[in-house]
């Protein structure tokens, strides 16, 4: 089998979809699973649909096309705001979009009555961490004219914490977004049929909710808590998930005894780095034909018994405790987001999907 791959295990994802699903109902909040770190795959896209999922999500047009294409009709959610020149390929393709600019919605507006559709539109307002949302005092504003234009329907209000800043989603400001909601819906006579409150970072405030009182959130969009079977603020693993579903598996191409400390006078290296060096004497050193074209070698988790030294295009350096590694072995590594963003992302990684 080739190498590097990545090995998938699509029925670990659906399990993972369907225990949220349930997990989450008491307190009357959906899932709408993200596909972003799979690039929209359509095996990923069934594999969620057969847990009971009724939405997919996505941050790039590219790939919720891909999965249109593969015949996936579900409705599709854009999570990040529309670009002004793809407003046309997001009416075709989206039931719904995250918006933050007037402009943008004003463009899906004229783009979805020329073609006779009609685009949901959710207005993200900021609660902090400072990437998309608008200011709370134009949430109002922003809304009313948004309920003018034709051919958009106002879906709701959503938000997004953690990804930029680390801000953690709590009581107060999930508080604040509840009040947000109830301040429009009174005083324009409406009501948000969705507040989408954010992300996986989201669930630990989630799960900490009394089923038996009201509150605002319905709509959570979750990636890392479905993929790896964790809450994305801690990494904790959510209980009776599953937390190993993607494996990347390299070859070794070099196995030598080498000293530790290179020799001559040092210089940056190829990517203007001075990595510090440590005397171990001499170490069992291996290549491993992976490289940061491939990965972001920080997001993979080796094996008992190896470390990874150091990285650059085309290779990554490990040293290994016991046994010297062979060449041709294959190694088997574990990942985080990042690691697995990057190798999907990579043409030469292959990809491989299990049920």
């Amino acid at each position: 089998m080739n190498t590097p791959r990545l090995e998938i295990d699509c029925a670990k994802i659906a399990a993972n979809a369907k225990l949220l699903i349930n997990t989450l109902k008491p307190y009357g909040i959906d899932i709408v699973p993200v596909t972003k770190v799979f690039m929209g795959h359509p095996e990923i896209a069934a594999s969620l649909i057969s847990s009971g999922v009724k939405m997919l999500a996505d941050s790039r047009i590219e790939n919720i096309e891909r999965m249109r294409h593969a015949g996936i009709t579900v409705p599709m959610m854009l999570i990040r705001t529309p670009m002004l020149s793809q407003v046309d390929r997001v009416v075709l393709s989206c039931e719904v979009s995250l918006n933050t600019e007037l402009v943008i919605i004003r463009a899906l507006s004229k783009a979805a009555k020329n073609m006779g559709y009609y685009h949901g539109v959710i207005v993200m307002v900021e609660l902090g961490d400072l990437r998309e949302g608008v200011m709370p005092e134009q949430l109002l504003s922003i809304i009313s004219e948004t309920l003018m234009l034709p051919n958009i329907i106002f879906k709701g209000i959503g938000a997004n914490l953690t990804c930029r800043y680390g801000v953690a989603p709590e009581q107060d400001n999930m508080n604040f977004l509840a009040k947000l909601v109830k301040d429009v819906e009174q005083q324009l006579g409406i009501s948000a049929e969705i507040v989408s409150g954010g992300n996986s970072a989201n669930l630990i405030w989630a799960f900490s909710l009394n089923p038996h009182q009201s509150h605002v959130v319905n709509q959570l969009r979750l990636g890392e808590a479905v993929y790896f079977g964790v809450e994305a603020l801690n990494k904790h693993p959510i209980a009776g998930g599953h937390t190993e579903i993607v494996t990347l598996v390299a070859e070794v191409i070099e196995s030598n005894i080498k000293p530790s400390l290179p020799w001559g006078r040092r210089c940056a290296n190829a990517f203007g780095e001075m990595p510090e060096v440590i005397d171990k004497g001499q170490v069992k050193q291996a290549l491993l034909a992976l490289g940061r074209q491939d990965i972001n070698p920080s997001g993979i988790i080796p094996p008992q018994g190896l470390t990874i030294i150091s990285s650059n295009s085309d290779h990554i350096v490990v040293e290994s405790v016991g046994e010297a590694l062979q060449v041709g072995q294959e190694v088997r590594f574990n990942l985080d987001y990042s690691g697995l963003l990057t190798a999907m992302t990579s043409p030469y990684v292959k990809k491989y999907f299990y049920h």
